[in-house]
């Protein structure tokens, strides 16, 4: 093999373990967003973001709703107010489809719709599909870890559905 080939099989294999790990980053985020949430020992919301991160909600719905937030700790507050021990939740699970990555090098880009099906502490709940574009960088202490440094969220219908509360599932 020569160097040229050898040179383009690596930065294949790049591409291919960049993808994975935004997988794994947004995968996580959307389980510890759950309610109830599976954490593994020592795993937070902040060690998925880079120290300069931005999460804001974009579009009529939720750009007045969620604004722009800087930096992990001012994220993570805002996402604290919706999960336990806050009252907000009863029961809530993420979906993603429609995934689309793009990895050029260092950086990354990923496109999701995500269906969350939320049952509310007071009964009610709710069938959401938001359209999701999230910019991902390598993390600067582990290169097999890629940390999301731009979260962008856009609501695109919400639909109200039947909650069972004694169960927590769809009646």
């Amino acid at each position: 093999m020569t160097d040229t080939i050898i040179e383009a099989l690596q930065a294949r294999l790049r591409a291919l373990e960049a993808h994975a790990a935004v997988r794994k980053a947004i995968a996580r985020y959307m389980s510890l967003c759950d309610v109830p949430a599976h954490t593994l020992d020592g795993e937070s919301l902040a060690a998925l973001f880079s120290e300069d991160a931005v999460w804001e909600g974009i579009g009529p719905q939720y750009a007045n709703k969620f604004g722009r937030l800087q930096g992990p700790a001012e994220i993570v507050a805002m996402l604290q107010r919706y999960l336990p021990p806050t009252p907000h939740f009863a029961t809530n699970t993420h979906f993603l489809t429609s995934e689309h990555i793009e990895v050029n090098r260092d950086t990354a880009r990923g496109r999701w719709i995500m269906l969350q099906a939320s049952g509310y502490v007071d009964g009610k709940a709710e069938l959401v599909c938001a359209r999701l574009e999230v910019d991902f960088v390598p993390s600067p202490r582990d290169e097999c870890r890629w940390l999301m440094r731009h979260f962008r969220t856009e609501r695109l219908f919400d639909a109200p559905w039947q909650v069972n509360p004694a169960k927590g599932i769809p009646a």
